[in-house]
């Protein structure tokens, strides 16, 4: 979709204060700060800005911190101090360490400080069953001590740092200090209670009992002892009075004493200029105004963790300064880059190097330290000769802007991660799309980002604009909210690189769910955000599941489910397929690509491909058999009455596409298959006042989100009346946060229920199925990266946290953009 017109724009800007865009602050369930690709990300899972340590979307702390000093005062307005820890006793990601074990049921005492263990083994530690370990454990139940020494037992702010894989008992000299049922798959700190009166001079001892569940196991623990940051003593909170998120930036107001600070965070991911998009820089602007009519001495401290380079905060990363194109530069990556080594969910990019970079003068300067209680320091006494290059682990990149006396003063600091390759694809490297062709450098990147500042923050302007008044026209002020929220998520999930074959590829990671790439059913319900405004990128999502069919890699009849697990695209790993699931969602979007573009060359490409899916749901799509479909979550389902409408929806659509491309003959013969479906679909779902769950199952319901490309698309083959008379049943089966996915849970998908509450087009029905999720979105108890699975009695979270499927929060503004029609 091209930018809006120049009048448009005006009218915009004049009249937005009515429609209440930038009228108050908003909520959020966390908010984007730093949002690039799903490793480039950085987020404040809390209101106010200062309150907390900023995050990684899967919970790992990629600490920013940021202070204001006016004249002798110093203001916290960003982040919060990550807790530093000293090892009492380490854990194997600081050194080795062995201890004593058995697999078999110890005598009573066994956790007893005097125990005998002369019959149990002595191993390395850590334990686990695959993977990295220095002992294997594959047994059911593991028993571990681990003897220590200590000079005293004054031992206070004293944490087991331990990382276990599944339930697990602790304890210290034969006192239970922890036990939970569960797993973690990374280091988790428990506080010690009482801790110098269960711990002895000399000789002491802690004993652990795991038990493996089910799936992995691991072991791993240590001692550590919280540090005390003297430096950030004296130091005030800055009274944050706003938060305001636009489809491109988060911006911050707060009040640093005299001083009003405006902070705003800004990822340019405007979908109509992909090299703008793909280029991995954002910007941190800062902005003051003194209150008093008087000037003040004001500066900026920034701080960046390294731990935005590593996987883990124990991981070793060199660190430098130096200067390019005018721009003073801090970076920083791990030292043993092992690029593209890991793939999986819960997983940080450890390749790489991430760029901190202002531009060149004498008011600024940038440093390194060993830890962010030295920044302070030399923040605070104007120090100036640190090293320009530091190695370890848990350093900070660290930029001083001096704003000087002034009533006002602006700086920016742009944040850049070059990962040098991005994707491995059927075994080939491929490089990030702003340098596919390898023909340019972070650093010119970064310098083009300084350059073009000013006009890439008016296209973010207008961009911004243009989403909330499109979300806004379509279904109202909190509909227009929501979009607004979702937008850098939806984005952000993907990474854009160039196929071998010269194809754009638009990679999802299946975030916080099972780290899938490309994953086809989550390519289905974001879809509505791309068709919009790109539809090449919807394009990119599907370009690598037709080549891993058409290469003759992928040889079954119906579609692959992914193309494996991020960062690796070397084929399916998921370990089930979804036959009907996936092969309805690529034709259908292949129908909706052409309705958008006004043409079926796409479709006309992949024809082959498309006719053995369309014939595969045929044969098998209308009464499906037990499998799993997108709500895989829920378990095998037969005879899913919603499954079979989107197998419907899909022999219709390449109907459409085959009349598009002048095949009449082929259109008719679909065309009748699918009408012929409607009326039997109707009688076998049939349960009075509704339509079931499962075929012939009576007593059940279920969103039949399916069934909205009837209308988008404007087939037109089922009646009014079906809608309808879902969209009355629905109504009356919500929660205070939503309507639930099913008759089976109280659960609901947010994206599916956007889809639901366009079936019958009617602006009262779809208010009253968004409100709740509005409702959800700003008083959800669970602070993460917006969930699309929550619970609709408490609006908590069930799983999955940063995904991309929100893009489906667009489909009624596609349905505006498709439909010429006047909503009733």
């Amino acid at each position: 979709m091209k930018f809006l017109s120049l009048f448009f724009k005006c009218w915009v800007f004049m009249f937005l204060p009515l429609f209440g865009a930038n009228a108050q602050t908003q909520k959020a369930p966390a908010y984007p700060l730093i949002t690039h690709d799903p490793y480039f990300s950085v987020w404040s899972f809390t209101d106010a800005l200062n309150a907390s340590t900023t995050k990684h979307w899967t919970g790992a702390d990629h600490s920013l911190t940021g202070y204001l000093q006016v004249d002798d005062t110093i203001y916290r307005f960003l982040g919060k101090e990550s807790k530093a820890y000293d090892v009492v006793l380490p854990a194997s990601d600081d050194t080795s360490y062995l201890v004593q074990y058995t697999e078999q049921q110890p005598e009573p005492g066994w956790q007893e400080l005097n125990f005998d263990v002369s019959k149990w083994s002595n191993g390395e530690a850590p334990f686990a069953d695959v993977g990295n370990y220095k002992t294997q454990w594959k047994s059911d139940d593991l028993w571990v001590r681990r003897e220590f020494t200590i000079t005293d037992n004054h031992e206070k702010g004293l944490y087991l740092k331990l990382d276990h894989d599944d339930n697990i008992e602790v304890y210290l000299n034969g006192k239970e200090i922890y036990q939970t049922v569960g797993w973690m798959h990374k280091y988790i700190y428990i506080p010690i209670k009482n801790a110098p009166a269960i711990l002895r001079k000399g000789k002491n001892v802690l004993a652990i009992h795991i038990k493996n569940t089910d799936g992995g196991q691991h072991l791993d623990f240590g001692l550590v002892k919280e540090r005390v940051a003297a430096a950030s003593k004296g130091i005030v909170n800055a009274k944050q009075k706003n938060v305001e998120i636009k489809a491109t930036q988060t911006i911050y107001d707060f009040s640093c004493g005299p001083v009003n600070l405006k902070v705003t965070f800004t990822s340019p991911l405007i979908m109509t200029d992909l090299d703008l998009m793909s280029r991995p820089v954002s910007y941190v602007t800062f902005s003051t105004a003194s209150t008093d009519g008087k000037a003040h001495a004001v500066q900026v401290l920034f701080n960046t963790s390294t731990n935005l380079a590593v996987n883990t905060p124990a991981q070793e990363v060199g660190a430098e300064k130096y200067s390019a194109n005018g721009l003073s530069v801090l970076k920083t990556g791990t030292l043993s880059q092992e690029v593209l080594a890991k793939k999986g969910d819960d997983l940080r990019i450890d390749w790489g190097y991430l760029h901190v970079a202002v531009p060149q003068a004498a008011n600024t300067y940038q440093f390194i330290t060993e830890n962010e209680e030295v920044a302070i320091r030399s923040f605070r006494n104007s120090t100036r000769n640190h090293a320009a290059q530091l190695n370890g682990k848990r350093l900070w990149l660290n930029t001083n802007i001096n704003l000087g006396r002034k009533s006002s003063a602006s700086a920016k600091i742009l944040l850049g991660y070059d990962d040098i390759w991005s994707i491995q694809y059927f075994g080939e490297n491929l490089r990030p799309w702003w340098n596919r062709d390898n023909n340019t450098t972070i650093e010119k990147q970064l310098s083009a980002a300084n350059a073009d500042y000013a006009a890439t923050l008016k296209k973010c302007n207008v961009v911004d604009a243009q989403i909330y008044q499109d979300a806004f026209k379509a279904g109202g002020k909190e509909y227009a909210k929501l979009c607004e929220i979702a937008y850098r998520q939806a984005i952000a999930a993907h990474k854009l690189v160039r196929s071998p074959q010269g194809e754009l590829l638009w990679l999802s990671k299946e975030n916080y769910s099972n780290g899938s790439i490309n994953t086809v059913d989550l390519t289905y319900p974001s879809a509505p955000l791309f068709l919009v405004y790109n539809p090449e990128l919807e394009k990119g999502m599907m370009n690598g599941i037709f080549y891993y069919s058409e290469s003759g890699k992928w040889k079954k009849p119906f579609a692959a489910h992914d193309l494996g697990t991020y960062p690796v695209a070397n084929g399916q790993t998921y370990p089930e397929d979804m036959p009907v699931e996936e092969s309805g969602n690529m034709v259908i979007l292949a129908a909706a690509i052409a309705k958008v573009e006004g043409n079926a060359n796409y479709a006309a490409k992949h024809w082959a491909t498309l006719t053995m899916w369309t014939d595969y749901l045929v044969k098998e799509g209308f009464d499906p058999a037990d499998q799993l479909c997108t709500d895989d979550f829920a378990g095998h389902l037969a005879r899913n009455a919603n499954l079979s409408l989107k197998a419907i929806m899909a022999i219709e659509s390449y109907a459409m596409l085959a009349k598009m491309l002048g095949k009449e003959d082929v259109y008719l013969a679909y065309h009748n298959i699918a009408k012929s479906m409607v009326p039997r679909w109707m009688q076998l779902a049939d349960d009075g006042d509704h339509y079931t769950l499962a075929f012939e199952k009576k007593g059940t319901w279920s969103q039949k989100y399916n069934v909205i490309w009837d209308r988008i698309l404007k087939y037109n083959i089922f009646p009014e009346s079906v809608f309808e008379k879902e969209m009355k049943y629905y109504l009356k089966q919500q929660h205070g946060f939503g309507l639930p996915l099913d008759s089976r849970k109280t659960y609901t998908k947010s994206d599916w229920i956007m889809w639901t509450a366009c079936l019958t087009g009617n602006i009262s029905d779809f208010t009253a199925l968004v409100r709740p999720l509005y409702k959800f979105a700003t008083e959800t108890p669970s602070r993460v990266p917006l969930s699309d699975w929550h619970e609709t009695i408490d609006g908590r979270q069930i799983g999955f946290q940063a995904r991309s499927v929100v893009g489906g929060y667009w489909m009624k503004v596609l349905e505006a953009k498709l439909n010429t029609k006047k909503m009733k």
